[in-house]
């Protein structure tokens, strides 16, 4: 199983580390996030960080071997935190421009109980979104760092793929997006923020 890293800004010259990215090519993918307008209708979580960079890897030891590098690229003020890589398959899959980054800080009264539940009904409701491209769904794993950067814990993070800002707006709008948050009030008990945040999403070094 693969694992990401997230890596999140409060502020940042988008261009500027997007540039550095591609000359170092560090990870075996890294997609770059930005913010952009979407309307939820069930929800506003507020602003979003001004950049997310989420960096692929094999597996563990090659992420961990692979933060003095990142850390020198993307600069000391952020908070990171490493990922499970799980995909889910869509009917339509490609690569989108457009993300909708999801985070459940938890904690859950039962984590692996919530992981099941939502592993095996909320997956296919979100794998019904229409004009999905890509669905993963991220659990933590313990990271060992001394770069400099806040450790983020989340319970779970998930990411949802469209082509257009467009495309995600008209999924949050539809029906299965309903379907979606009638599922939420049947989780197993959970207390904590679930923050949503839509963004642009590219490829630095974009892989054939």
């Amino acid at each position: 199983m693969s694992v990401c890293l997230f890596v999140s800004f409060a502020r940042a010259d988008v261009s500027s580390v997007a540039e550095r990215l591609a000359r170092a090519r560090v990870g075996e993918r890294c997609v770059v996030h930005i913010p952009v307008a979407a309307r939820d209708p069930f929800l506003d979580d507020g602003a979003p960080p001004a950049l997310v960079v989420q960096a692929y890897f094999a597996g563990l030891p090659a992420l961990e071997a692979a933060l003095p590098v990142l850390a020198r690229i993307l600069g000391p003020e952020a908070a990171c935190e490493a990922m499970a890589v799980r995909s889910f398959a869509v009917r339509e899959p490609g690569k989108g421009g457009c993300s909708y980054l999801v985070a459940y800080e938890g904690p859950a009264q039962d984590p692996d109980a919530w992981r099941a539940h939502y592993e095996a009904h909320h997956a296919p409701l979100m794998a019904e979104l229409p004009g999905i491209r890509e669905l993963e769904i991220y659990s933590p794993v313990p990271l060992v760092f001394s770069v400099g950067w806040k450790a983020a814990r989340s319970l779970q993070r998930n990411k949802v793929v469209f082509d257009t800002p467009q495309a995600l707006q008209a999924a949050l709008d539809s029906g299965a997006r309903a379907k979606m948050r009638a599922d939420f009030a049947a989780f197993p008990p959970y207390r904590g923020k679930v923050i949503h945040h839509p963004m642009l999403s590219f490829d630095p070094w974009p892989t054939t």
